[in-house]
C-alpha cells in the first residue's frame, strides 16, 4: 500500500502561480513513476505532468509545457507541481498518483491515488 497526500491548492487569479505537494509514505519501494493527473467539472480526467522516481525524467501534456514543472525530492518522498501562468482553463480537482509500471501517460496505470486538491483560478 501506498498512501499520498497532495496539499497547496487553492484559489488563484489568473497569472497567478501556486505549488502544489504530494508526500508518499508506505511501501513506496517499487514505485517507480509519480504523477499529478486533474479534472474539471463534467470532464475525464487528465494528465498533467509525471516524473521518474529514479532519474527523474520528466514528460508533460502539451498544453502545461513551459508552465508547470514537476520535481521531486526523494529524500523527504514528496513530489511537486510548480503551475505558473495559471489560467481560468486550469480549474481542477488536482490528484497526485503512483505507478510501478516502467513508464505511463495513463489513468488505469495508476493504482494509488491521493484525495485531491481543489485548484481553482478566477479571471
Amino acid at each position: 500500500q501506498v498512501q499520498l497526500v497532495e496539499s497547496g491548492g487553492g484559489l488563484v487569479q489568473a497569472g497567478g502561480s501556486l505549488r502544489l505537494s504530494c508526500a508518499a509514505s508506505g511501501r513506496t519501494f517499487s514505485t517507480r513513476i509519480m504523477a499529478w493527473f486533474r479534472q474539471a467539472p463534467g470532464k475525464e480526467r487528465e494528465f498533467v505532468a509525471r516524473i521518474m522516481w529514479n532519474g527523474g525524467s520528466t514528460y508533460y501534456a502539451d498544453f502545461v509545457k513551459n508552465r508547470f514543472t514537476i520535481s521531486r525530492d526523494n529524500a523527504k518522498n514528496t513530489v511537486y507541481l510548480q503551475m505558473n501562468s495559471l489560467q481560468p482553463e486550469d480549474t481542477a480537482v488536482y490528484y497526485c498518483a503512483a505507478s510501478n509500471a516502467l513508464d505511463s501517460a495513463f489513468s488505469r496505470s495508476y493504482h494509488y491515488w491521493g484525495q485531491g486538491t481543489q485548484v481553482t483560478v478566477s479571471s
